[in-house]
């Protein structure tokens, strides 16, 4: 064990040393997307001087699930069932390690060993600091659209994000290629971004983030781009998000056990052009606002996004589509250990061309048990269908996606 420790130690420098990090939890650095590197859980290498920092982590996400269907879309003659996708699932299983080195170069990679493909690598970048309000990333890592992804993962509110963002969109059209949805994700790309003070001697900061990927999520770590044949230009995904935050640094939490005391706000916009995305048939554009607030117990949040979608001409459609959704929720902590929260999520799935649109409420209960780092997490939601014009419109609109949704999740970080 001794030599064990001897190697780590000597890995950073002869000064380094071995400690628990126990700071105080409105300090915790929450850059590397998946869980906090200076708060109390496991143990974090640093230097004396602060200049080199290293932490293993580890995260696990354990969930049972059920979900009924309706009847739409089954054929009853091949025996398909109303209730599918249901049992138990291992969402994430992440080891990664993050850190610091000469005070100015911020690293962090992150397997996921419950995915397949290109998503078993889920995050690989550097970020170089010339300033808080000058830095520049490459690699894999989340782009920069919509507060529910970028909140760091384990954070959120509900142990699953807004189906208004992951649900694939409906068109008039049977491409199987073909099946935009609003979010973006991870994805592999370079980015500038940074944090500064608009007004001297405040609290008032303006974040920004601006770069190029790839825009073929995070399926892809591959470099598979063209030119653009209608625009000339790299069919790369271009995205930037522009935040304002009042009261200080916003954490990219929705709820921290740790963190009972104090307010935060964030205000943003975000948009993208994802050129020749979905193999070359469509040009993506996406807008996006949103709020944020974390108030002692309380955490309300809001988002708003819309994506226009248009062929290329090589595909010879002369069409556009317009596609759009929304959802705010609001958690308090009862107790310290226990957060309740309420979702209502919204999405014009079938365009804004056809009437109709899909609301699907949701409630949750956390439970962060104390001093073992487990989080056990409760929700339902229900997914309702409202304005159709037919009733085939109607049916057509949550194909994929089911009426009834329960589950329980345990996670553990370490």
């Amino acid at each position: 064990m001794k030599r064990i420790l001897i190697l780590l130690i000597l890995t950073f420098s002869h000064s380094a040393i071995l400690r628990i990090a126990a700071q105080d939890s409105l300090g915790i650095d929450m850059e590397n997307g998946v869980l906090g590197i200076a708060d109390d859980r496991g143990f974090t290498l640093q230097s004396k001087n602060g200049k080199f920092v290293f932490k293993p982590y580890l995260m696990l996400q354990t969930r049972g699930q059920l979900n009924y269907y309706d009847d739409e879309g089954l054929d009853k003659a091949y025996n398909q069932d109303n209730v599918a996708n249901s049992g138990f699932a291992l969402p994430y299983a992440i080891l990664g390690f993050t850190g610091k080195t000469f005070g100015k170069l911020d690293y962090n990679l992150s397997i996921n060993a419950a995915a397949t493909g290109a998503n078993i690598l889920q995050q690989a970048w550097v970020d170089y600091s010339i300033s808080p309000a000058a830095r520049f990333r490459v690699g894999k890592f989340k782009t920069p659209f919509t507060h529910a992804y970028l909140t760091t993962l384990g954070e959120t509110l509900f142990p699953i994000v807004p189906t208004s963002l992951t649900a694939s969109t409906i068109m008039p059209h049977t491409l199987n290629a073909v099946t935009p949805q609003i979010a973006t994700g991870f994805d592999v790309g370079m980015e500038f971004h940074g944090v500064a003070t608009l007004k001297q001697g405040s609290q008032w900061l303006v974040g920004y983030e601006a770069g190029l990927w790839n825009g073929s999520g995070s399926v892809v770590n591959g470099a598979t781009k063209t030119f653009s044949d209608d625009w000339h230009i790299p069919s790369l995904l271009y995205a930037g998000r522009l935040t304002f935050m009042p009261w200080g640094k916003m954490p990219m939490t929705q709820g921290n056990a740790q963190m009972l005391n104090g307010r935060h706000m964030q205000f943003g916009i975000s948009g993208g052009l994802n050129v020749e995305s979905e193999s070359e048939s469509t040009n993506d554009a996406r807008l996006g606002g949103e709020f944020a607030m974390l108030y002692n117990r309380w955490y309300v949040g809001a988002e708003a996004y819309w994506m226009h979608v248009g062929f290329t001409k090589r595909m010879k459609i002369d069409q556009t589509f317009n596609y759009w959704g929304a959802y705010a929720q609001l958690g308090y902590f009862v107790v310290p250990t226990v957060q309740l929260g309420v979702r209502y999520d919204f999405m014009d799935r079938n365009g804004t061309s056809r009437d109709g649109f899909l609301n699907m409420p949701a409630v949750v209960c956390n439970y962060y048990i104390p001093k073992v780092h487990l989080k056990l997490s409760a929700m339902y939601q229900f997914t309702g269908r409202y304005g159709h014009k037919t009733q085939l419109d109607r049916d057509n609109d949550d194909l994929g996606i089911s009426t009834h949704h329960a589950s329980l999740q345990l996670q553990f970080s370490f």
